[in-house]
């Protein structure tokens, strides 16, 4: 990248909090955040907001009269969009542009709107506007009361890290000065659990009994171990390098591997692979101090990283973390709740270790940290970051 973007605010609302104090506590507990809820007939473990996001979430809905129908994926985002631009320090008549991603949308509502149809044969007259992908970002625009341009876009997992790149190349190319970027996903509902369990992802370890329900990061285990979450995060970004900047974004990477299956990925990731190279393309890799992995928890996906890892790095592989153990998989959201976990972090120069694995040890400062997403259809995105 021939100029630095600056990551000026960020904000997220998660099962770890909605400050970064709350939440850097909850990384430093290790302890997961995961509790039992009835859906899709049985007993699954969950990653939900905590009950001060809830209250939060629920404030935001009760404000406005057209707030009230909007899904939990919209008001997650507006919850953390207005933290970030204020904390930015953007105003109402500052131009600037939003692409907040999600992979499954307005989820919950959309399985309500469509019940409601089968039973009755009549839709609801605001289904449709409240269940489409682009109203995230719409609806972010009205309550930001912003003019520039507005994108939604779903690729799976690893939508959030895509609305980066979608922030970087719009800065880059001058036709904007500020993007505010993310993911929001609210996927804890019947319908989505039951497909996660059809595809035989879903864990089946029951976290009473067991210490650790998802075994992300765990490179030997027998079974999948995924477990889904809720949350949202953005961040807003700035052309060139700026003196509230708490980060930079200098290298950005994708790529998308011909599949064998719909959820396939090849024993080394080749998609990954060329990400990660293209996004560390002008760096020694000495300088890497940290990865912040996708491993979702399932067996493939996390030893496919971790080899595509290997293939770039050889030997001399850079700390290794992930954070899906302890909130699981926030689907459209996981890459930006990652991107929190690098900024953390770096701010605090403290690495975070997977408390489940073998110790690894801080040696050096945490400066460069890599962050890696990949979603259904082979489409990998790697973001490098610096601290500022």
């Amino acid at each position: 990248m021939n100029k630095k973007i600056s990551i000026t605010a960020f904000s997220s609302i998660s099962p770890l909090g909605n400050n970064p104090d709350a939440v850097w506590k909850k990384y430093l507990d290790n302890q997961h955040c995961f509790s039992k809820q009835f859906l899709d007939q049985q007993e699954t473990s969950v990653a939900r907001l905590d009950t001060e996001s809830k209250q939060i979430v629920t404030e935001i809905r009760e404000s406005d009269i057209k707030y009230k129908f909007l899904d939990d994926s919209v008001l997650f985002a507006l919850a953390a969009s207005r933290k970030a631009v204020q904390q930015a320090g953007w105003k109402s008549d500052d131009v600037f542009g939003i692409n907040i991603g999600s992979s499954r949308g307005a989820t919950d509502l959309f399985e309500k709107h469509y019940k409601e149809y089968i039973d009755t044969g009549k839709a609801q007259t605001l289904a449709s506007p409240t269940t489409t992908l682009g109203n995230i970002s719409s609806w972010i625009a009205h309550d930001l009361q912003s003019t520039g341009p507005e994108i939604s876009h779903s690729i799976t997992c690893s939508t959030a890290l895509h609305a980066l790149l979608n922030g970087v190349a719009w800065l880059k190319s001058g036709m904007a000065d500020k993007f505010l970027i993310g993911g929001s996903e609210a996927p804890l509902t019947d319908f989505t659990i039951a497909q996660m369990r059809a595809l035989k992802i879903y864990s089946r370890i029951d976290q009473i009994k067991e210490s650790w329900p998802n075994l992300a990061f765990d490179f030997k285990k027998t079974q999948n171990t995924m477990i889904l979450g809720e949350g949202a995060a953005v961040c807003c970004l700035e052309a060139g390098e700026s003196k509230s900047a708490i980060a930079y974004v200098t290298g950005v990477g994708y790529a998308t591997e011909i599949l064998e299956h719909n959820i396939s990925i090849s024993a080394e990731a080749d998609c990954f692979q060329k990400s990660m190279k293209m996004a560390l393309k002008d760096e020694n890799l000495e300088d890497i101090d940290v990865i912040v992995m996708h491993a979702p928890g399932t067996i493939k996906g996390d030893l496919t990283e971790l080899r595509a890892i290997e293939k770039v790095f050889g030997s001399q592989l850079p700390l290794l973390t992930t954070n899906k153990w302890k909130i699981g998989h926030t689907f459209g959201a996981s890459g930006i709740l990652s991107l929190e976990l690098a900024l953390l972090m770096m701010e605090h120069n403290t690495f975070i270790n997977v408390p489940f694995s073998e110790k690894q040890n801080q040696t050096k400062p945490i400066r460069k940290v890599l962050i890696n997403a990949v979603g259904f259809g082979g489409n990998a995105v790697s973001i490098l970051i610096e601290k500022a």
